[in-house]
């Protein structure tokens, strides 16, 4: 089982899974589980259909926390890829206007899901093109001893995550940056892990606010 189907299977659909804040924009967007398996099963298919990426092969992920970036590592995971912060990468995800090693995907990191219009400085409009892919992904089984993240191998990932400790079905609120491998595995693997969720706080300023309004449980 892939590192995304373990995390994401035992939610209920229409749970909230992952809440993300731009306190200076002044947005919120909130993914149920449905959606977020929807986002990840788009960035899977894209991977494996447009780029032939199998299990192992490595995926760099450069992306600030956002509720996009949580279905880019899903997305990767469920095909089996792994994700990674440098070094040699078949696909490399990044913001609009960076660079990086093998094909590069242009992030938007619109709150509202909106695309580039287009290849951007050589980069794969990559919310314009998964948009266009399949809502379900067909992998195949995957071995827990298959590498995951930044050298971790899908059991040493989720044994890494439950060492944490988060109480089950934690609320998180968090505003840790998701740093390849510590904040991914913080404030994104371990939440879900723990059959909870996480609220994501960029360029925090309410927090309070928020901590109240989304009845959160843990802080990060």
């Amino acid at each position: 089982m892939s590192l995304t189907e373990h995390l994401l299977s035992p939610l209920p659909p229409a749970r909230p899974a992952v809440t993300h804040y731009d306190d200076a924009a002044g947005t919120r967007v909130e993914l149920s589980a449905a959606t977020l398996a929807n986002w990840a099963a788009k960035t899977a298919n894209w991977l494996v259909d447009e780029h032939d990426i199998e299990p192992g092969d490595p995926v760099a992920v450069r992306l600030p926390a956002h509720w996009q970036t949580a279905g880019v590592l899903l997305g990767a995971w469920w095909c089996g890829a792994h994700v990674v912060a440098d070094g040699d990468a078949r696909v490399t995800f990044v913001v609009p206007g960076e660079t990086g090693p093998g094909v590069l995907a242009a992030v938007s990191l619109d709150p509202m899901g909106r695309d580039l219009g287009g290849p951007v400085d050589g980069a794969a409009d990559f919310v314009g093109e998964a948009r266009l892919c399949g809502d379900d992904f067909l992998g195949g089984p995957l071995p827990g001893d298959t590498p995951a993240l930044a050298g971790m191998t899908v059991d040493e990932v989720l044994a890494a995550a439950r060492a944490l400790d988060l109480p089950r079905g934690a609320r998180v609120l968090s505003t840790r940056d998701w740093t390849v491998p510590d904040g991914v595995l913080a404030a994104l693997v371990a939440p879900l892990a723990a059959g909870g969720s996480v609220v994501q706080v960029s360029n925090p300023a309410r927090l309070d606010a928020h901590r109240a309004a989304e009845r959160t449980t843990v802080d990060l």
